[in-house]
C-alpha cells in the first residue's frame, strides 16, 4: 500500500527548479558587494542557547516574546532556532577571539532563519537572509559603507522602486533623556496589559506597534531625534554627508525603531513600494553595548540583514528577473553503449573546465532525447553514434538558431 503524501510544514519558503535559479541569482547578487568590500564568510549554527537571544535581542521584542522556536534538547538545555543573525555572529566573535585581532571584524553570512509568525505573502516561518557585520570601530564612514553595500546589492538585482529610510537612535545619554519624557507621555495613554508591560521594558517598542489605534495614540509622542546630544547629532550628520557623497538617496524617518532592542545610533531600513504590507526588504543599524551584554569587550558594531525571499518577490514585482529555466552549455545524446561511455568521458573533461554538460540517459530514442535537450534549455546539442565515434567528428547544433556545423570531438572545449 502506498504511503500517505507528506507536505512541507506551513509557512516554510522553499525553492525548487526552476524558481531556485532566480533565488540563487538574488542571494548571490545581494552578498557580492560585501565580498568586494573585504567581508569574509562566517558560517554559524542554526540553533543556539536560548539565553543568547533573550539577552541579545531583547525580552520586550515580539521576536523573543512571541516568535521564537524554542525547545528542550535531550540534555535538558533550552535551545532556540535562530530568529536573526547578529547575536550569533557576536557570540562567535567573542568565543573565537576575533575581536582581539584586526579591527573592524568584517564578516558576511547567509542562510535560514526561523520565526513562529502567521504565514502570509512575504512573511514566512522559515525565511532566508544574507547579512554583514562590521565590529570594533565607531567611525560614521563605516555606517555609510554598510548602507552602501546593501544599496549596491539591491541595485545589482535591477531594483529601483524602493526607498532607504534612516534615523539615529542616539547614544545612552540621548536615549535616557528621551526615555524620561516618553515614559511621562505613555503614562497618559490607556494601554492593555500586554502593551503596558512591553512599554515598561522598552518604551520605544510602542513606536513599532502596527495597530492603527496605537499609531494614533503615539502620533504626538516625543521623538528621539529631537533629544540627540551633540556627539550623536554630529555622528548622524556625518553619516548623511557620506551618503550624499556616494549619491545614495534616503529619507529620514524619526519614528523608526526597528524590531530588535540592541539598535543604537544609525538605524536604517529599505522599503519596497510594490510589496504591500510586508514592504521591508532589509535593514539594520549600529549596536553599541551588545558585545558587552553578551560577555565580551565594550565594542561597537553595525550590520544589516537583507531578506532574500522578499528581494526575490520585489524583483519579480518589478519585472527585472524571470524564473528562468536551467541552462546547460552542451547536451550530449549517446546512441548505444560505446557512445554512452564516450559521452561520460567528454562530459567529465568539459565539466572540469567549468562547462555545464548534461547527458541524455535512459537509452531514449533520438526524437525523445532532442525534446529533453529542448526542455533542459540546452544551448548546444551533439549526437554520438557509431559514425561519430569512428570519425571523431560530431554535428554541433545551436538550439536557438538551429545552425549546425561539423566539429572535432577533441575541439569541443574550444568551440564552447
Amino acid at each position: 500500500m502506498a504511503g500517505q503524501k507528506i507536505s512541507a510544514p506551513k509557512g516554510v519558503s522553499e525553492y525548487v527548479p526552476g524558481r531556485s535559479r532566480a533565488f540563487e541569482f538574488v542571494r548571490d547578487n545581494l552578498i557580492s558587494p560585501a565580498k568586494l568590500a573585504g567581508y569574509q564568510l562566517i558560517e554559524l549554527p542554526v540553533f543556539e542557547d536560548t539565553d543568547l537571544f533573550t539577552r541579545g535581542v531583547g525580552e520586550s521584542t515580539d521576536v523573543v516574546s512571541k516568535e521564537m522556536y524554542t525547545f528542550e534538547d535531550r540534555g535538558g538545555r533550552s535551545i532556540t532556532l535562530r530568529p536573526e543573525g547578529t547575536a550569533g555572529v557576536m557570540r562567535a566573535v567573542i568565543e573565537h577571539g576575533l575581536d582581539r585581532g584586526q579591527l573592524p571584524v568584517k564578516v558576511w553570512y547567509s542562510g535560514q532563519f526561523f520565526r513562529a509568525e502567521r504565514p502570509q505573502a512575504g512573511r514566512y516561518r522559515q525565511f532566508y537572509q544574507v547579512g554583514i557585520e562590521a565590529i570594533g570601530l565607531e567611525d560614521p564612514a563605516i555606517d555609510a559603507e554598510v548602507i552602501a553595500i546593501a544599496d549596491a546589492g539591491f541595485k545589482a538585482l535591477g531594483l529601483s522602486k524602493y526607498r532607504l529610510e534612516i534615523t539615529s537612535l542616539g547614544d545612552a545619554q540621548s536615549r535616557a533623556a528621551h526615555r524620561t519624557d516618553l515614559v511621562k507621555f505613555i503614562s497618559t495613554l490607556k494601554l492593555d496589559e500586554a502593551t503596558a508591560e512591553r512599554a515598561r521594558i522598552n518604551p520605544l517598542r510602542l513606536f513599532d506597534d502596527k495597530r492603527e489605534e496605537m499609531r494614533a495614540a503615539m502620533a504626538d509622542a516625543p521623538l528621539l531625534l529631537d533629544y540627540l546630544n551633540e556627539v550623536s547629532r554630529t555622528q548622524f550628520e556625518q553619516v548623511q554627508k557620506y551618503l550624499d557623497a556616494l549619491g545614495i538617496t534616503y529619507v529620514i524617518n524619526p519614528r523608526m525603531v526597528r524590531g530588535l532592542d540592541y539598535y543604537t545610533g544609525t538605524t536604517f531600513e529599505f522599503v519596497h513600494e510594490l510589496l504591500g504590507a510586508q514592504s521591508g526588504i532589509g535593514g539594520g543599524g549600529r549596536y553599541d553595548g551588545l558585545m558587552e551584554q553578551l560577555g565580551g569587550q565594550s565594542l561597537s558594531g553595525i550590520g544589516f540583514g537583507l531578506g532574500v525571499d522578499r528581494a526575490l518577490l520585489a524583483a519579480e514585482a518589478e519585472g527585472v528577473i524571470a524564473t528562468s529555466e536551467f541552462v546547460s552549455d552542451l547536451f550530449i545524446i549517446p546512441l548505444g553503449e560505446p557512445a554512452k561511455v564516450q559521452a561520460l568521458v567528454i562530459a567529465s573533461k568539459l565539466r572540469s573546465h567549468g562547462k555545464t554538460v548534461e547527458i541524455a540517459f535512459g537509452d531514449r530514442a533520438l526524437k525523445g532525447a532532442m525534446k529533453g535537450a529542448d526542455k533542459a534549455g540546452a544551448k548546444h546539442v551533439i549526437v554520438l553514434g557509431e559514425a561519430e565515434l569512428a570519425s571523431g567528428t560530431v554535428e554541433f547544433k545551436e538550439m536557438e538558431t538551429g545552425h549546425t556545423s561539423s566539429v572535432k570531438i577533441d575541439s569541443l572545449l574550444e568551440v564552447l
